[in-house]
């Protein structure tokens, strides 16, 4: 479980260092190999490789006609790419992804259960005053118990 939120830069050939307590999750329990995309056009998804193949066996159950599974796919598929870690625990973000969702210089990475996320910072500090959390949304987190 990713956890937590560290600012970072993504460096002019397009890398994103990993904050160094990811990185040693990442080691410790991943490997080097990720799957990055985004399913919204807002943030990045960095997925370890293998939560993401069990978020494919997932996907698959769903029939092909479905036609939110087409439009996730479009989604996912527009944006991803595979990438590794170098040994410096860098990724290099697929041009797309970074023109796209402005992820140059700095940016927020923040842990997302079992996936890290990426947003360039000055679009995040703006979503978190946009949206602060409501007596509604914690109504609706109580059914869960939180």
């Amino acid at each position: 479980m990713f956890r937590g939120s560290h600012i970072t830069r993504v460096d002019d050939k397009g890398r994103l260092k990993l904050p160094a307590e990811f990185k040693r999750q990442i080691d410790e329990e991943y490997g080097g190999q990720f799957y990055a995309t985004s399913a919204d056009g807002e943030k990045a998804e960095i997925h370890p490789m293998r939560e993401w193949e069990e978020f494919e066996k997932k996907l698959a159950a769903v029939p092909r006609s479905n036609p939110a599974k087409q439009k996730l796919l479009y989604w996912l598929n527009y944006f991803g790419q595979n990438v590794e870690m170098d040994a410096q625990g860098r990724l290099l973000l697929p041009q797309l992804l970074r023109e796209k969702l402005n992820l140059m210089a700095e940016v927020v990475v923040f842990g997302s259960e079992e996936h890290l996320e990426v947003m360039n910072r000055e679009t995040y500090d703006k979503k978190l005053s946009a949206g602060p959390m409501t007596t509604g949304d914690w109504d609706e987190l109580e059914k869960y118990g939180l």
